[in-house]
């Protein structure tokens, strides 16, 4: 009896160490995300210029990663109130962040391969696309949930039914974002291809040129739905492995999977939110203030101001004139 005491205070003394460790590693990851994303916040705010319809919609993915970081540093098991934050809360914008990541990439999609000049148009579509799905899955994933009963995992509710919610309302739309934009920097991926090629065909230097700038700025997008599937891949076979083998959880699967998901809005705002617009903004306020003799020892800020912008805002802009061009003639 007094060895399966001691055996029993063994094993609750190490499931709460690594309960500490997993704490640490999660709060740490969603502090880096709440700092990257509050900085994208912040430089919408306060440099016109960046208020553009495409960086718009990243502001509006900033946004949802920095509320689902602060929620998710706040959610706490040890308090019910807490937890129904945490659970709720995180869950909403963290299902609006990865959604945001498709309006990106449906408005790169219409404007470079269906040619279309009206994305601003679809402003309003998307704010309630965005936040109307991720309400109804997090309405839908309350079904069931007893929040006056916080367990170690109050992300997660133990029985199969409250799983399978967590699967459907989270996970799916997770990897149907995924999907949708890989399939879409692929089409926009062939279309820059194409065009490449043809304006090869008719010796047209002006016309390689925008393909080549477009085509820089896509190498660097196309990698983005890496970031969703990195950030949630672990996290994604994590859930999958405990919903077949309940009740037996992994630690280091479950640190990786608490760390890389709460670094998204890390990633997010690297990716998205830190393109030469931004960087050439804060280099033109730096420009104004700093002296003249800090400035002269940092080239970055001089080549900064002369960088030729070949992000997002810049392609789309730069096609939509093209396509005008082409119509008007």
């Amino acid at each position: 009896m007094a060895s399966a005491a001691l055996a029993a205070s063994a094993a609750a003394s190490q499931s709460m160490r690594n309960r500490e460790i997993l704490d640490a590693v999660g709060t740490t990851a969603a502090a880096l995300s709440l700092v990257g994303s509050s900085f994208i916040v912040l430089c919408y705010l306060l440099f016109r210029e960046l208020r553009k319809f495409s960086f718009k919609l990243v502001y509006f993915l900033a946004v949802a990663d920095m509320l689902c970081s602060l929620f998710t540093i706040m959610g706490g098991p040890a308090n019910a109130f807490y937890c129904f934050a945490h659970d709720y809360s995180a869950h909403f914008f963290c299902v609006a962040s990865f959604l945001w990541t498709t309006t990106i990439a449906f408005t790169l999609h219409r404007t470079v391969v269906k040619h279309k000049t009206d994305v601003e148009d679809f402003g309003s579509i998307f704010h309630l696309y965005v936040w109307g799905t991720s309400l109804a899955t997090t309405v839908l994933r309350s079904i069931g949930s007893d929040y006056g009963r916080p367990g170690t995992w109050c992300w997660i509710q133990q029985g199969s039914m409250g799983k399978i919610l967590h699967l459907v309302t989270f996970y799916l739309p997770l990897w149907g974002a995924i999907l949708y934009n890989g399939f879409t920097y692929y089409q926009v991926n062939r279309m820059l291809n194409n065009a490449t090629r043809m304006a090869v065909g008719i010796s047209d230097r002006s016309i390689q040129s925008d393909m080549r700038a477009d085509k820089k700025a896509f190498n660097r997008w196309g990698y983005y739905p890496l970031i969703l599937i990195g950030s949630w891949s672990f996290a994604t076979i994590n859930r999958l492995y405990d919903f077949a083998n309940p009740g037996h959880k992994i630690f280091w699967l479950s640190i990786l999977d608490v760390g890389f998901a709460g670094l998204m809005g890390l990633f997010n705002s690297i990716a998205y939110g830190l393109n030469s617009s931004v960087r050439r903004a804060i280099a033109e306020r730096l420009d104004m203030f700093l002296p003249e003799r800090i400035k002269r020892s940092l080239p970055t800020l001089s080549r900064l101001r002369s960088q030729q912008e070949n992000e997002l805002t810049s392609l789309i802009v730069e096609s939509n004139n093209r396509h005008n061009n082409a119509g008007s003639t």
